[in-house]
């Protein structure tokens, strides 16, 4: 198996090319700058790579004219490329047409770094009688998105809380405030089932379903951010390349590091189910390599640890471990080295002996195999 590095990837791949759709004041300029983490306007290129004054831009719009192939950049992260669907939401059959278009020329181009590579779909909550409209009935029965996936993306998510609090006013009084609390998180939840929605975005006779969805909630906000969006965007990728890339511009959520791995984990030990061969070198390798603070290279980590969930839980715990070791050079493995005589030596040794064996013997399925894994080596992280 070759091994590409993160840069080789992003220098392959280019850049990571968004479509976002939603209506207007869906919150999408505002998601869009926390995934950049910037305040400022993005610059908008044309399809030639030109850049587009604002004064003509905005000229242009006010007058209903939008390209959606224009490519919009933050300067703060220009590893991303976004594309704005605005139009059809408001009904123009043209615009709709434009945009159905632009997805399957870009889906299927043949340079992976001229595709899309996800679409994130924005539903505000701020009304809750009104989610799942024309523009999303539309987009969702009869819009092929062939493989790129789609994110729901439900924004204002906090909007709900006042709806609900209104509902269930008189039954609050005399409760505590974290019962109150508690009470007004149930029937937000109510809510949101009652609205539908979610269950016709899934309608088994669209042609496109999301692979995934999020809440996002107070992005307004300055302590907020879009991490759990790039997470669940990251997992709902199919192409492991997309994956790796996106993740090495994360290198700090080390938690998104954490699951992409187990997802290797859970992969791998489905594959080897009922055999006693496995290549523990390319195993920790393929966990090693969703860890961009380090250049993953083949050799086993490992000695003791021979079994496949064991193997797996022990090289993630120690590789997030290592990430917080100082080290000058990330193909220097004396850090990882480190961590691994630190790990045989630390009570989370013993407890990966004994806590897989139990989780492995219970027969999960493949997505609670998964939880119970993860939750596992959140418990045992080294300190």
């Amino acid at each position: 198996m070759a091994t590409i590095d993160t840069q080789d990837l992003r220098e392959i791949i280019g850049r990571f090319r968004v479509l976002i759709i939603g209506r207007e004041n869906a919150g999408k300029t505002t998601i869009l700058r926390k995934v950049c983490d910037t305040t400022e306007d993005p610059e908008i290129y044309d399809t030639k790579g030109k850049k587009i004054d604002d004064a003509v831009l905005k000229s242009s719009i006010k007058r209903g004219n939008h390209d959606i192939a224009n490519e919009m950049v933050f300067k703060s992260n220009p590893v991303f490329v976004f594309h704005d669907s605005c139009g059809f939401e408001a009904g123009s059959e043209e615009e709709f047409d434009n945009m159905k278009e632009f997805i399957s020329e870009r889906a299927n181009a043949k340079r992976l770094e001229e595709r899309i590579h996800v679409i994130w779909y924005c539903i505000p909550m701020d009304n809750p009688s009104r989610t799942f409209q024309r523009s999303e009935e539309k987009f969702f029965s009869e819009c092929d998105t062939g493989h790129v996936p789609v994110v729901a993306v439900f924004t204002k998510f906090e909007a709900l809380r006042p709806f609900a609090y209104g509902e269930i006013k008189k039954q609050l009084k005399g409760l505590s405030g974290e019962e109150r609390s508690k009470r007004i998180a149930q029937r937000v939840e109510e809510m949101f089932t009652n609205t539908g929605v979610w269950d016709r975005l899934c309608d088994p006779e669209n042609r496109a379903r999301p692979k995934s969805h999020v809440r996002l909630e107070n992005m307004n906000q300055p302590n907020t951010n879009c991490s759990t969006l790039l997470e669940r965007t990251t997992l709902a990728l199919d192409n492991e390349e997309l994956r790796l890339c996106l993740v090495s511009t994360q290198q700090s959520n080390l938690e998104l590091c954490i699951k992409c791995a187990v997802a290797t984990l859970i992969d791998r030990a489905r594959q080897q189910f009922g055999s006693l061969l496995i290549n523990h070198e390319v195993y920790q390798y393929d966990i090693a390599k969703w860890f961009p603070h380090l250049k993953a290279a083949k050799g086993s980590l490992f000695t003791a640890v021979n079994r496949i969930i064991q193997t797996g839980i022990a090289t993630i715990i120690v590789l997030e471990y290592s990430a917080f070791l100082p080290h000058r050079d990330n193909y220097d493995p004396k850090h990882v080295k480190s961590a691994v005589n630190y790990y045989l030596k630390s009570p989370t040794a013993v407890a990966v002996e004994k806590g897989p064996k139990e989780i492995s013997s219970q027969g999960y399925k493949k997505e609670e195999l998964g939880e119970k894994i993860l939750e596992f080596i959140l418990e045992n992280r080294l300190s």
